[in-house]
């Protein structure tokens, strides 16, 4: 370690500061560096310094996290309201009668799924707001679209929103993450984990 860091830096406990030919300098002044880890890439994926890869990969982040986010809504609203009427009527399916998280997935009707894996393919393939011009290369995130009361011109605001809904992504995936794991084994996506009974660590409480 300190052969690496004396190479890099000119000293074995030197500043970090002082690796300038660092291929992680291409990215450290991007969205989504923030405190306190700053740039932070465990994996090593921009060590390349590539910069076409890190803005795909940049587009997907965004994509996955506002995903993320939606998801994790989905889990929280219907806890607290449904839809009045019927998700579906020729099968007589009301939305009150669809149960919340991981169990909704098999009350929903074969064309219901149909239709969102539709919109789905609609939004990849087309962009719906003609964002995929280029790939988002130019813009990652960018849709063509400025939602109201988000949407700003100011340049400092516009980023620290940006950096929020990263943060907000990322987060969000963690949770959502989070939900379907607790949902699958209590029932809930904050169930009770008394419900676990096939837990191994009952053995080893029982010991």
């Amino acid at each position: 370690g300190m052969f690496f860091q004396d190479g890099l830096t000119g000293s074995a406990w030197g500043d970090w500061a002082l690796y300038t030919a660092s291929p992680l300098r291409a990215f450290e002044s991007e969205l989504g560096v923030q405190a306190p880890v700053g740039f932070w890439d465990p994996v090593g994926f921009t060590k390349d310094g590539d910069v076409s890869n890190f803005k795909r990969r940049r587009v997907t982040e965004i994509k996955h996290g506002r995903v993320a986010m939606l998801a994790a809504m989905g889990y929280i609203t219907p806890e607290f309201f449904k839809f009045p009427g019927y998700l579906s009527v020729a099968e007589n399916i009301k939305f009150a009668e669809i149960p919340n998280g991981l169990a909704a997935i098999s009350k929903v009707p074969g064309a219901g799924w149909l239709q969102i894996l539709a919109y789905g393919l609609y939004c990849e393939g087309t962009g719906g707001f003609g964002y995929n011009s280029d790939g988002q290369m130019s813009k990652p995130g960018d849709c063509g679209w400025k939602p109201p009361l988000l949407a700003t011109d100011n340049p400092d605001l516009k980023k620290k929103r940006l950096n929020a809904e990263l943060a907000n992504g990322r987060l969000a995936m963690m949770a959502v993450i989070g939900m379907f794991f607790q949902d699958g084994l209590t029932g809930s996506a904050w169930g009770d984990w008394a419900l676990y009974t096939a837990s191994p660590l009952r053995a080893e409480s029982s010991a």
